[in-house]
């Protein structure tokens, strides 16, 4: 009896504790239906459901509606991440299994770079992009992932690298035996064994990228090819006396995409976590 009431203790605290930590969500979500007469009261629903919002907010925006700024925002990510499955899976393959002068020193680079805030190369990332007239493009996003960097980039070979260290070799020899290059090996071997950590990564570099605002704040400035965060930034400035309740609809649509992908995939990533580090 005195273990089960400390453990129902406990979980009435655990309770509270998460009320108080949803309790922010459940405001925005009432905030969204919510029309401008009652969005300073109290209460965290309105006594009239204000469900145009959404309607309303989609389309708000001058010359171009929020399907264009999911576009583009789904176009930017699914080109960053094939970019980067293409080259930290070629790169960790490289640092796992290929034997080639000062490996270990450029290995040892590779996580010293995952040390480094993003605002120490922010400003030298910036003057290149800039010389190289790629500012308001989308280059800025895929090169640097296409040479195993952007957001993460380091982290994903890091990953990948103790995956792949923990396959047999015996895996290469065979393939070896059979007239297989290496590049057979990484492709017809290495890729599909490696398939929860590179489900991992999808979700990470998904994730990363879809909320990495400050990127596409400085490097695409046309607000034809404006992603959803900016669109919803775009929408306070142009309506920064307008219907709030609209920004708050927005806002919530704009997570969405990002939830979903992670409840659906959430076995995965769980799985390629645990087993990149217990076979690291």
């Amino acid at each position: 009896m005195t273990r089960k009431l400390t453990s129902m203790n406990r979980h009435i605290i655990l309770l509270v504790f998460s009320l108080l930590m949803i309790y922010p969500v459940l405001w925005w979500l009432g905030a969204s239906l919510k029309p401008e007469s009652e969005m300073s009261a109290p209460g965290l629903f309105p006594s009239t459901f204000m469900w145009n919002n959404f309607s309303d907010g989609w389309s708000a925006l001058p010359k171009y509606t929020f399907t264009r700024y999911y576009m583009n925002t789904f176009g930017l990510i699914l080109g960053v991440i094939f970019t980067t499955f293409v080259s930290t899976s070629l790169t960790a393959f490289a640092f796992a299994r290929l034997d080639f002068p000062l490996r270990k020193m450029w290995f040892g680079i590779l996580l010293v770079t995952m040390m480094l805030p993003t605002q120490v190369t922010l400003i030298p990332q910036y003057s290149l992009f800039n010389q190289l007239g790629w500012v308001n493009t989308y280059l800025p996003f895929f090169v640097p992932h296409a040479l195993a960097g952007g957001i993460g980039g380091s982290f994903f070979v890091f990953l990948l690298v103790q995956f792949i260290r923990g396959l047999p070799r015996d895996l290469d020899e065979a393939a070896k035996i059979d007239g297989c290059s290496w590049f057979g090996i990484y492709w017809r071997i290495m890729l599909p064994l490696i398939r929860p950590a590179l489900v991992t990564v999808a979700l990470y570099c998904f994730l990363w990228n879809w909320d990495d605002f400050l990127g596409h704040l400085i490097y695409i400035n046309s607000p034809g090819k404006y992603t959803v965060g900016l669109a919803i930034k775009l929408f306070v400035d142009t309506q920064s006396e307008g219907s709030w309740g609209q920004l708050m609809a927005m806002s919530l649509l704009s997570i969405v995409p990002a939830i979903i992908l992670f409840f659906s995939a959430q076995r995965h990533f769980v799985e390629g976590i645990a087993s990149g580090a217990v076979k690291g």
